[in-house]
């Protein structure tokens, strides 16, 4: 409850003389002065407003909530970047990391640090550090700030454990794309180590992105020859590259848990192989026993990455069901963490995301409901709210209720060829929604709206209002004591 300030010095006096009268309150307990101190940092790349309303009707209707819309504070936040008005993923998750802006492509160093382009061979292979000596500065990341203060720390993600997410938590460097050297930071004690992750580095690191942990020799991405899986097993981290690997690892008795799925990014939810993938809800309640044994706390970052990238493709139904899954993960965060603290008072739970896409809802659609089998739900062709009928548009032809504001499938002239578009075709997998601005497959831009944040635990009460990404990082830090 937000109180207004000519209400506060009445208000507490009122409260002094409660608590003086009646003894003991049994309101409202204060957090145990010794007890963990423990942060979940949710970000669900390239979930903007939109899409989480999509995802919505898609999984329970109009009338329905997913977890994110029950979290009790919520906020607003801007999200351009130090130069550009529309952020990409790099300098907007430094942001809620660091408390810095910092340009595009660059993650977690300073404002001065410039994006320069990893050397390359004649076929785009990215072959190495380009940034040079004089280019920038690091600056502290609220994970290795969690490592200072002696909490146990992890990284779970959908995307390459080396993607531009996951790397703004323990890394530092001047472009994203870096990414076996992003690799390289994990590694306790090797070359390239970030050593602000103490001697012991991450508690935990899972998803995928295999190819930039196993030297060319073996099919992978480091010409160095380095085998950094092996090294981090010598340095007792536990490891699984399969779902049944992973389900074989009891987490209340592993102290290091190091899971690469994937050469390359996880697969969407849609198209996952519980046998070979875990789901991102395990691998979140899996990172939590590992490092809940830490009896100061653990700050834990999960991001369900993979949203961003359908949305990039325009395949709206990959996007919606990967953001479900993402919710499924908080819900089953939020119940696992209420089991040793049942009022959250010393769990802080973040939800956000780190930038928008132009994902739109189009026409005055009737409601649909909920995606099931025999309805395509807001997958389907905009249908009059009165009648029922399918719209058309000038051109006579039926349209999606989603569409894009840029993206691969644009008619080319008069959408007259479009009359027999279906919901059968428009509710299929790998159906790439129409755009207005036609780009090249795959590189449909991202958004700059501002984002949701939802809150809930110790400190979720300092979220409120319209907020820059960079104020996060500071109520993130006083919430937590960091």
């Amino acid at each position: 409850m937000k109180f207004k300030p000519l209400y506060v010095a009445v208000l507490g006096a009122a409260l002094t003389l409660s608590v003086t009268g009646c003894g003991t309150s049994t309101n409202d307990p204060a957090p145990v002065a010794d007890a963990p101190k423990n942060v979940i940092f949710f970000l669900g790349d390239g979930m903007g407003m939109t899409t989480m309303t999509a995802a919505r009707i898609y999984s329970v209707g109009e009338d329905g909530e997913l977890t994110m819309d029950t979290l009790p504070e919520t906020a607003f936040v801007k999200t351009f970047s130090n130069d550009a008005q529309v952020t990409d993923s790099a300098p907007s998750m430094s942001a809620y990391m660091t408390g810095v802006k910092m340009n595009n492509e660059v993650i977690s160093m300073s404002p001065d640090t410039i994006a320069v382009d990893p050397i390359a061979d004649a076929n785009g292979n990215k072959l190495g550090n380009n940034c040079g000596t004089k280019n920038g500065s690091s600056v502290p990341t609220l994970l290795e700030l969690a490592k200072a203060k002696g909490l146990s720390t992890g990284v779970v993600t959908t995307t390459r454990v080396t993607h531009a997410t996951p790397a703004a938590t323990y890394s530092h460097i001047c472009h994203r794309d870096l990414e076996n050297d992003i690799a390289a930071a994990a590694v306790p004690g090797g070359t390239g180590y970030n050593t602000a992750l103490g001697t012991t580095g991450l508690d935990v690191l899972m998803g995928g992105g295999l190819q930039f942990f196993t030297p060319s020799k073996n099919g992978g991405k480091r010409a160095d020859g380095r085998d950094l899986v092996a090294e981090m097993k010598a340095k007792n981290y536990a490891y699984a590259s399969n779902a049944t690997e992973f389900n074989a690892i009891d987490g209340t008795k592993t102290d290091r848990l190091l899971g690469l799925f994937t050469s390359s990014h996880m697969s969407y939810d849609l198209d996952r192989d519980p046998a070979k993938e875990p789901s991102l809800a395990d691998m979140t309640t899996k990172a939590m026993d590992v490092l809940a044994k830490n009896s100061k706390g653990y700050f834990l970052m999960v991001e369900g990455g993979r949203i961003d990238h359908a949305l990039h493709e325009t395949t709206a139904k990959k996007a919606l069901q990967d953001t479900v899954a993402f919710d499924n993960a908080i819900k089953a965060a939020i119940a696992k963490a209420k089991i040793s603290d049942p009022d959250l008072k010393n769990t802080l739970i973040v939800v956000t995301a780190d930038h928008d896409h132009t994902l739109v809802l189009n026409g005055y659609a009737k409601r649909t409901g909920k995606t099931a089998s025999g309805n395509p739900g807001v997958l389907g062709v905009v249908k009059n709210y009165v009648t029922g009928a399918v719209e058309k548009d000038l051109d006579g032809a039926p349209y999606s209720i989603i569409g894009f504001g840029n993206g691969e499938n644009r008619t080319q002239g008069s959408r007259s060829s479009m009359i027999s578009l279906d919901e059968t075709t428009t509710s299929a997998n790998t159906y790439h929604q129409e755009a207005v601005v036609r780009v090249a497959a795959g590189s449909e831009t991202h958004g700059g709206t501002d984002v949701f944040l939802g809150a809930i635990g110790k400190g979720a009460d300092t979220f409120l209002g319209t907020i820059d990404n960079t104020k996060v990082f500071g109520l993130v830090k006083s919430a937590s004591g960091l």
